[in-house]
């Protein structure tokens, strides 16, 4: 079996149009989110993109074209495309031509995306809520690993809608104000668009996909459940041939909700002891729902190799027991990432840093 790593990396996010851009502008300090209003007197922080001309579909088209530009030449384009999304196309709906899909398929979507970048390849879509981009890149990989394919191209793209938005609200989901993940005082999620690309090879690389594990525990359909956090990261563990012990970072799926967070932290300290360090992108980029899995280990890695740290501006919840990071730990080696969503899903992914 072949081994799988990551060849290329892409980002847009509200921080920046490139990683590089992103990087500097976490550097700084980050960029506030936008007021989203979404009906007369209702209105949602969100961190969006950077304006840009043209219809939706044409922003979307051009996003993704400058995206996956950062991860690199493709030549001929023959590689398998997973496409990962939870919005879809919601957006062309509310701004182009409302009540009216793209086409009424739900590989609508995926395949203006493929057009976008004249993709000649298979063309998947992953649509699993907030674990989307990050099944896209186990099931890339593990196309990779049986030796059907060299490489594959993941992207993960959440564009701009307030149908989403006024969900999320109405769910009594979102904070009013600023995501505090495991924070005094949190009070909700802050959501963010992204569309970030991730180039997978066989060939040696600094970073590579040593493990992961997707769990579908419906019993908390609309959070986080803690015998599923479990299951994630052992089966992660497992898969990548590590113990606890041996993982050096964790990024949190932690979004500042009161309950999941709680329920995320006490899972933590079930399976590691003692807890790794850990670190939270969401108050950074926003909550990317079906990009996440690719927006935050593009921005993960991005922090590791550009000397660039998300700050903890905001007092944690002391009854839960655990720090987030300032500063990249000193070693890393291995670095665990965890996602949920709706609909019980849960997946990690364990990264290992095989540079000397």
């Amino acid at each position: 079996m072949s081994n799988v790593h990551l060849a290329g990396i892409g980002l847009a996010c509200a921080l920046g149009d490139d990683l590089r851009s992103s990087i500097e502008s976490l550097r700084r300090g980050g960029v506030p989110p936008t007021s989203v209003a979404v009906a007369d007197g209702i209105a949602w922080p969100v961190h969006l993109l950077a304006a840009r001309g043209g219809d939706w579909t044409q922003r979307l088209r051009d996003t993704v074209r400058e995206v996956a530009a950062q991860t690199g030449d493709w030549a001929e384009r023959t590689a398998p495309l997973f496409v990962a999304s939870s919005s879809l196309d919601i957006g062309f709906m509310e701004h182009e031509q409302q009540e009216k899909r793209l086409g009424g398929d739900l590989q609508d979507f995926a395949c203006i995306v493929a057009e976008s970048l004249d993709w000649k390849g298979p063309v998947f879509t992953v649509s699993t809520a907030c674990t989307s981009a990050l099944n896209a890149l186990l099931a890339a990989a593990d196309l990779i690993r049986a030796g059907e394919t060299d490489e594959a191209l993941v992207i993960g793209a959440e564009m701009g809608n307030r149908f989403t938005v006024a969900g999320f609200g109405a769910m009594q989901l979102l904070s009013p104000d600023g995501a505090r993940p495991f924070g005094q005082g949190r009070n909700g999620l802050v959501l963010g668009e992204a569309v970030a690309a991730l180039r997978l090879g066989s060939r040696p690389a600094r970073w590579q996909l040593a493990g992961g594990a997707n769990v579908v525990d419906g019993r908390n359909p609309s959070g986080t459940e803690a015998s599923a956090v479990h299951a994630m990261c052992r089966g992660a563990l497992a898969q990548g041939g590590l113990h606890p012990e041996d993982i050096d970072l964790i990024k949190v799926q932690a979004a500042g909700s009161p309950v999941n967070d709680a329920i995320e932290a006490e899972a933590l300290k079930q399976v590691f002891e003692p807890l790794p360090p850990l670190v939270s992108l969401k108050p950074s980029l926003g909550h990317t729902l079906g990009a996440s899995g690719a927006a935050e280990l593009a921005l993960l890695i991005g922090c590791i190799e550009g000397g660039a740290w998300p700050s903890v501006d905001y007092p944690l919840d002391a009854s839960l027991g655990i720090a987030l990071c300032e500063e990249a730990p000193r070693r890393l080696r291995n670095v665990l990432l965890n996602f949920a969503g709706f609909g019980g899903g849960h997946a990690s992914l364990v990264l290992k840093d095989t540079s000397p």
